[in-house]
């Protein structure tokens, strides 16, 4: 089974509201269409467990019988720590468990580097610091993993045993771009994507995105 990651802007209210100017039940109706899609595809999800675009769609996503919703979290973390994310780890949907399993992560910085890295492929859902963080991380490893830096060598599964990036499909980011002001990533990022060899594709509605992803191999 195929498995997404999502990563987008924690703060709804400031990015799809106020920055992109979207309506409540307009970007209600857009989460459960694109948790649909998730679902027809047969794909599990991965995301950090706490609030914003990712755990809405999440949401939704179980609801509509989703296979698995993995959650990754740095339990080992000593700087920052993880109780804040308690309330969201132990969320139920319909009465069950959100969250079907974990991954440590170790710690928050390990989290921030490695989080686009443990699915097959990455749902861009909006930029923001936190968001073009995990995305660029993701980017910057992946880079490393396929050896486009001199006198770096390292394997996927020295990282962390559960990454998935570029294991069995080609490591792809989907980018909704109906989440982005200007509809596009930066063009520099375009061009660092196609020279780590890292797929990449605007969707513009649920339904490109089912077939995005049905597409993957």
């Amino acid at each position: 089974m195929k498995r997404i990651a999502l990563v987008g802007p924690g703060d709804i209210n400031f990015h799809f509201y106020n920055l992109l100017g979207l309506k409540e039940k307009e970007l209600e109706s857009e989460l459960k269409k694109i948790a649909q899609a998730l679902v027809e595809s047969e794909v599990g999800i991965e995301l950090l467990p706490d609030k914003g675009i990712s755990l809405e769609i999440a949401k939704q996503y179980k609801s509509a019988n989703g296979k698995e919703v993995i959650g990754t979290i740095p339990t080992d973390d000593k700087t920052f720590g993880v109780t804040h994310l308690e309330e969201y780890k132990n969320l139920k949907q319909n009465g069950v468990n959100l969250f079907d399993r974990f991954i440590n992560t170790g710690d928050w910085f390990k989290q921030d580097m490695t989080k686009g890295l443990f699915g097959d492929a990455v749902l861009y859902l909006g930029s923001s610091p936190g968001t073009d963080l995990e995305t660029n991380a993701a980017i910057y490893l992946y880079k490393l993993f396929k050896g486009f830096k001199s006198g770096v060598s390292v394997m996927q599964q020295k990282v962390h045993p559960e990454i998935r990036a570029g294991q069995e499909n080609d490591f792809t980011i989907l980018i909704y771009s109906p989440f982005l002001k200007s509809g596009r990533l930066p063009l520099e990022t375009e061009a660092y994507l196609e020279k780590f060899e890292i797929k990449y594709y605007y969707v513009k509605n649920a339904k490109e995105l089912k077939q995005k992803i049905n597409s993957l191999h």
